[in-house]
């Protein structure tokens, strides 16, 4: 009877956890389309189909990675050399997915696990970072709305090819920024270590964009170089507390 109890309980939770998820992936998802949108003008340029720009999104789910993946194939790049550039602009998902790792609770299945990794990015993994108690169901509600947007985005960018102004397609795109600044902004509210963290990391990222040997590095690479350094020095200065061993 209490294993039925403990059982029904999860299940609950975990259906909360997936309603939670669909409510934040849909702002991500509108921002989601209108990038997208603006890929499928450049898989247009690639003479890919709708069909092929919505497969290459369902499958790379990176706005960055997506663009090299479409210039290279315009560029008539062998598949090793786009495989390779792909590689590396994606590079700093596997960080993330480290990082989600460590919230996942113990006895979570390689599946849960595969699942997740497959549909990081950058604003589905703030939003998954940010919750106290992480749980898979959260992010497979997100994915449900943001990856279906992000994939008809660039269908419907392909379709449209040059019809549309590029300011149009730009303005689209500004509420994403918008939606990443609503996800940091709050715990660095609560959190002065976590204020300190954001702010050197936008001067840092700021620096490398402007010194004269640091701007030459590619977009991906900048970010993976100062994900690995400034998260060092916090975990250094301001090391999290283990928690204490339950008796």
């Amino acid at each position: 009877m209490t294993d039925n109890k403990i059982e029904n309980s999860e299940q609950k939770t975990a259906a909360s956890d997936f309603t939670d998820g669909i409510i934040a992936g849909v702002p991500i998802g509108l921002g989601y389309f209108a990038v997208a949108f603006s890929l499928g003008i450049v898989a247009k340029h690639a003479n890919l189909t709708a069909i092929q720009g919505f497969i290459a999104s369902f499958m790379c789910l990176a706005s960055a990675g997506e663009k090299a993946l479409f210039d290279s194939i315009a560029s008539s790049a062998s598949y090793v050399e786009v495989a390779i550039i792909t590689l590396v602009v994606n590079a700093r998902y596997l960080l993330m997915s480290c990082s989600l790792s460590q919230k996942f609770t113990e006895g979570t299945s390689f599946f849960h696990r595969f699942i997740v990794g497959f549909g990081i990015s950058d604003e589905l993994f703030g939003i998954a970072v940010a919750r106290e108690k992480y749980r898979p169901a959260f992010s497979y509600g997100a994915f449900l709305v943001a990856v279906p947007m992000w994939s008809f985005g660039t269908f419907f960018g392909v379709l449209a090819g040059n019809h549309l102004p590029a300011r149009i397609v730009s303005a689209l795109s500004v509420a994403l920024y918008g939606m990443f600044l609503a996800i940091v902004v709050p715990p660095t509210r609560k959190n002065t270590a976590i204020r300190l963290i954001v702010l050197s990391s936008f001067l840092s990222s700021f620096l490398f964009s402007i010194l004269p040997l640091l701007k030459t590095i590619s977009a991906g690479t900048r970010t993976i170089i100062l994900t690995i350094a400034i998260s060092a020095i916090a975990a250094i200065v301001k090391p999290l507390k283990e928690p204490e061993e339950k008796k």
